[in-house]
Parts: C-alpha cells; structure tokens; sequence
C-alpha cells in the first residue's frame, strides 16, 4: 500500500515539477495580453503655464491648460489586421484634445497606433497614422512591454514623428509601488502644425504661406511599473514655438505654449488602483504559481521518497510465544 502511494505522490510531483516552467515560459507570454477593446482616458494639467493667443499672436500666461488623452480600442480594425499580420494585434485609436482655461479648444490631434497585443511591438499596417499623416512607428508608445527591464527602450515621439531612446534612470517606490523611471528629451525639432487650430480663418496652409513655423521640445518622464509595463504617472517639461515669417510681425519667435504637464490627482489614484490589480495578475502567471508548484512538486518527491523509503525497511521479527511450563510430577 506504502509503495503504491508513493508511486502516486511521485506522478504528481513531476506533474507539479513539469507544470512550473510550462506556466511561466510557454502559457505567460500567451496569456498577457492587451486586450482588443480596451478604453481608457487620461486628464492632465499644465497649472500657471505659458499659451499662444491666436487672436493677437501675443503669449500669455494661463492659470492652467488641460489635456485630455484617450486612447479607445478598434476591434473590427484589429481584426481585419489580423488576418494578414497572424498574430494578435491592438489598434488605438488616440486623440489628444488640448484646452485652455477658459474652456476652448487649443488643439486635437488624433491618432492611430497599431500594436503586437503581447511585446508591445509596432505593427505596420495601412491606417498607422498621426493627425491624418501616415507613419511608420519604430519602438513603443503610450505602454511599456509587460516584465519591463532595467534598460533603455526606443520610445516613439507623435509630434515630431520620430523615434528616440527613452533612458531607464533607477528604480524608484511611488505611491508604495516599485517602478521603474524613465526619462527622454526630445531636442528642439520643427513639427507640423496641428491640421485643426482655434481660430477660424487660420489654417496651417496658411500659416505656411506666411514662412512661420512650428517647433517643438519636451522632457518627458514615465514612473513604470515593471510586471505590467504600465505607467502609474507621467509628465512633462512641454515647450513650443513659432518662428520667422509675417505671421510674427517682424519677432524672431513666439511662445505657443510652455507648461509642466501632470496627470491630475484623480487620476493618479485611479491608475495605481487599476495597475495594483493588473500585476497581481500577472505574477501569478510569472512568480506565485511557477514558485508555489516546483515547491509543491519537490514536497511531494520528498514525501514519496519517505514512504518508499518506509516501504522497503525490513519488517520486526515476531515476537517469541511464552514457554508453557510443564506440568510437575508427583
């Protein structure tokens, strides 16, 4: 019976034992994914920041400007891609809505970024676009690949339409999660103007004719959080101007906006909350279960190895009868 239960403890402890390195090298890179109709939304703020009046071309200072980003899964986009690219694939489609304090609109730049569902890659596919223009992306955007390294990545810039190295700085704790910081500066670049302006009457065709143009800077800063390669808070050092041309009225430049740009406390909360749970999902697949199964399975070689160990010992001899006396003669 002994050598029976061992023998039992010994498949399960292989099973066990086999199962730990399949769950984490061949089912986690499967499992994690981004999902095809994700939605989510991101308000931030640049407060006392600098903004381009379009009405007088003069720059003000602005009690704050507020961007909204949202970033809305297109499943019949994905779908379609997917038929030629075989394998998962995530389309974005983005806007980046600027407004200024009073209200108005400043700016809107939509875009679209289309993605390998599980390392994040860019994938090229007709549609991939920023403001209307086509692109073709190199290196991530907006997300990090989930089990994120200590090392740089190359990090695309939708203003300028181009990609630059994102810089791992150290490991940090934020909000009591363990990141990852990010840093990359984007040089002072001529950018398009927004196809979409606030004025009336004013359109970048015709601001072109004038020989003005747009450039653009930014320091920009991610707070990472490695299992899941999401951001729990970003923000950054936001500067761009005009230049040369009529438009300027004889200035060399203009401020068209200079601000901090954070995400707004609320929605700090929320992104923590939401990326806690996430990688509580994920170390599951990638810490917890491999861990907790190749100890469970070496506890049950160890105990099948006892019992046959006990199986094989030697049964104790039986003990000798009791010598009845003989009975005593008269």
């Amino acid at each position: 019976m002994r050598r029976k239960a061992s023998l039992v403890l010994l498949a399960f402890a292989v099973f066990f034992a086999a199962l730990s390195p399949l769950l984490r090298w061949y089912a986690f890179p499967r499992l994690a994914k981004i999902p095809a109709n994700q939605y989510q939304d991101m308000v931030l703020v640049a407060k006392n920041a600098t903004l381009l009046d379009y009405g007088t071309m003069k720059a003000k200072k602005v009690p704050q400007v507020t961007i909204v980003q949202t970033l809305k899964g297109n499943v019949a986009a994905a779908q379609k891609i997917e038929k030629t690219a075989g394998r998962d694939v995530v389309v974005w489609d983005g806007l980046s809505y600027v407004q200024g304090p009073d209200g108005k609109m400043v700016s809107e730049i939509p875009e679209r970024y289309i993605f390998d569902a599980h390392s994040q890659e860019p994938v090229h596919a007709t549609g991939e676009m920023v403001d209307g223009d086509p692109v073709t992306r190199d290196g991530i955007e907006f997300k990090f690949p989930f089990l994120t390294e200590k090392r740089d990545y190359e990090y695309f810039d939708a203003q300028t339409r181009t990609t630059n190295p994102i810089h791992y700085k150290g490991t940090q704790t934020f909000r009591g999660v363990k990141v990852y910081y990010f840093e990359q500066t984007v040089p002072w670049t001529k950018v398009p103007m927004p196809k979409k302006l606030p004025v009336q009457g004013i359109t970048p065709e015709s601001i072109a004719k004038t020989g003005t143009t747009r450039w653009y800077t930014t320091v920009r800063r991610f707070w990472v959080e490695p299992a899941t390669g999401a951001p729990v808070y970003g923000e950054e050092l936001h500067k761009e101007e005009l230049r040369g041309g009529t438009l300027l009225g004889g200035r060399a430049k203009v401020t068209a906006f200079a601000g901090d740009v954070k995400m707004r406390e609320d929605y700090i909360e929320s992104t923590v909350a939401l990326v806690e749970h996430n990688r509580t999902l994920v170390l599951m697949l990638t810490s917890y279960l491999p861990w907790g199964f190749l100890s469970l399975g070496v506890a049950l070689l160890a105990l099948s190895l006892w019992l046959e160990a006990r199986g094989r010992r030697p049964a104790d001899p039986a003990p000798a009868g009791t010598p009845v006396p003989e009975p005593v003669s008269a």
